[in-house]
């Protein structure tokens, strides 16, 4: 057993004591900030990891009312905001949690709202400890982000409150406007476009490549930790308030977007299709069965559900070692998800060591806990394959050579940079190799449509409103960020709809 995991039955009793004695300090008058920094962290109940390694539900289980009001209560309720201007949306967070801290759980999450229509995702991904928490003064206290007020965890809870309590209230509609807006792609940016131009009274439709919309939230994101019904959820309540969805379109193939904005009416058009085209290594042997890159392999697992093997959508590849390059979340998401779909060992191979892993470091904790290994200072530099005259295992993936690394300067991000040691080529067995090296722009809208610039790196340019060179046209999240995270692209999507809708009301 992992020295992380502390059982949920374990945490939920600590807090109802906790909670207890929490009460009646409260009866005794005002929490002093003494009181508060005094509260303990409340950790996130987690399944069994032996256990939950194996299956497809949700790792971390959200904490119980007593853990939510304890941990809301550790708040200082700064009169400067510091965690706000983390926030990419300027949550109102001392307010929402200020609401849990009386129990006010409705009144909470409908404070989050206001500027965050997607608290229960982005409670459940987005990377609060390098943006709102790391403001926070409780952990600037401390002097470590890990120990600041759980602001994430408190907007899952209460966005999951409302969600299983049936208290979802729909926003405010403006009346029609009579004006059209496409929105291409159904990602985080997407949907935050289509549901403030909706409220702004304006025709709304999405045009989503794929057969269910959602973008990376749905495909990228495995259902351990973001369940795939939330998804789902807020996708029908955009459709409570008209916004269309057309799935299977492919804007650029199956119409132009010139053919939107002339032959189909559109009055307006935002671009949100994410950063969606792979990047590899570029080292020999990666055209070898058993090469995957993690868009392909968790779009199998997620989209297409090859873990349920007898009826998924796609063919899956059977691999028992595998190894995955890369040290962000997504490197952690496909190699937690080789566990589930039957790897009985799996390894993350790193260039870096463990402190510039960008990954969130609950992740890295629960791909730890679940029996994944971790090799710093190695890289990939050929992948090595079966030569065999058996046609059946001819080509195949039998492992990698890798070098070893030390770390120089840093780099142009602050991080050191991997400095490989002369002479240390190494090999590596495994039967697959998963590339999570990140993702580029996929060229296509730019290529086919007159007018949209991009930068050398394929990124949509845009202004302050999130303009593009193009009439009529905005952009925002992956495309133009590069692979960012679910709230930044959500603070893109806000700003061009406000531009938007500021454009059409004239």
């Amino acid at each position: 057993m992992s020295e992380h995991y502390i059982s949920a039955a374990e945490l939920a009793g600590s807090a109802k004591t906790e909670y207890e004695n929490l009460l009646t300090r409260i009866n005794a008058g005002p929490l002093s900030a003494k009181d508060r920094m005094s509260i303990p962290e409340q950790q996130m109940p987690t399944g069994e990891p032996k256990k939950r390694a194996r299956e497809m539900s949700e790792v971390a289980l959200g904490y119980t009312k007593e853990m939510a009001v304890l941990e809301a209560n550790r708040c200082l309720q700064c009169k400067n905001q510091p965690c706000v201007s983390g926030c990419p949306v300027n949550v109102r967070i001392p307010q929402f949690i200020e609401e849990i801290q009386k129990g006010n759980f409705k009144a909470a999450v409908d404070i989050i709202k206001q500027t965050n229509l997607l608290p229960a995702i982005c409670g459940r991904v987005c990377p609060q400890e390098k943006q709102c928490q790391e403001q926070c003064t409780v952990g600037k206290t401390y002097k470590s982000a890990e120990r600041a007020v759980s602001i994430g965890r408190l907007e899952r809870f209460v966005a999951d409150w409302e969600r299983e309590n049936k208290k979802i209230t729909m926003p405010e509609i403006t009346r029609h406007s009579g004006k059209k807006v496409a929105v291409v792609g159904s990602g985080p940016a997407g949907l935050t476009v289509a549901a403030d131009c909706a409220r702004a009274g304006h025709s709304v439709t999405v045009f989503e490549a794929f057969h269910k919309a959602g973008g990376v939230m749905l495909y990228g994101i495995p259902e351990f930790r973001l369940p795939k019904a939330i998804v789902a959820d807020e996708v029908e309540n955009l459709k409570k308030m008209g916004v269309t969805f057309e799935t299977n379109f492919l804007v650029g193939r199956t119409d132009t977007l010139d053919q939107l904005l002339t032959e189909k009416g559109f009055d307006a058009a935002f671009i949100g299709t994410g950063a969606g085209l792979p990047k590899f290594l570029n080292i020999p042997g990666e055209h070898f069965i058993g090469v995957f890159s993690a868009n392909e392999y968790l779009s199998r697992a997620n989209l297409m559900k090859a873990y349920v093997k007898d009826k998924a959508d796609t063919p899956f590849y059977e691999a028992k070692n595998v190894i995955v390059t890369g040290g962000g979340n997504v490197a952690m998401d496909a190699a937690r998800m080789a566990l589930r779909l039957g790897a009985e060992h799996v390894t993350i191979v790193y260039r870096r060591t463990r402190d510039e892993m960008p990954a969130r470091k609950e992740e890295v904790t629960h791909a730890e806990e679940e029996g994944v290994e971790f090799r710093f200072l190695e890289n990939p530099v050929e992948v090595l394959g079966i030569q065999s005259d058996d046609r059946a295992v001819n080509g195949r993936v039998r492992g990698i050579k890798a070098l070893s690394y030390e770390l120089g300067a840093p780099d142009a991000s602050g991080r050191r940079s991997p400095v490989a040691v002369p002479g240390s080529e190494h090999e590596i067995p495994c039967d697959a190799l998963i590339v999570a090296l990140g993702n580029g722009s996929n060229p296509l809208l730019v290529r086919t449509t007159e007018g949209l610039n991009a930068d050398s790196k394929g990124h949509i340019t845009v202004d302050g409103r999130q303009a593009t060179s193009k009439a009529k046209v905005w952009a925002g999240g992956d495309i133009v960020l590069g692979a960012a995270t679910v709230i930044l692209a959500m603070g893109e999507g806000r700003k061009a709809a406000a531009s938007i809708n500021e454009y059409l009301a004239k």
